[in-house]
């Protein structure tokens, strides 16, 4: 499984309202689309956030812990 940074999970833990990869591939991606062009740190974190999900499986992804941590 590839390793998600401590950001990268927080990112998908604020965007994980479907409960699903596919669903979360989806928000991010359409977040994604909303990023103004001064972004660049945000738009970098949730490409490569996609990028980790679209190469893990469903299974892999259950057992992801996306609960925020905001300490």
């Amino acid at each position: 499984m590839n390793n998600f940074t401590h950001d990268e999970l927080n990112l998908m833990s604020i965007y994980n309202s479907t409960g699903t990869r596919e669903g979360l591939l989806r928000e991010l991606a359409e977040m994604r689309g909303f990023l103004a062009e001064d972004e660049t740190e945000l738009l970098a974190l949730t490409n490569s956030a996609l990028d980790k999900l679209q190469a893990i499986t469903d299974e892999e992804y259950v057992l992801l812990e996306l609960f925020p941590d905001f300490e």
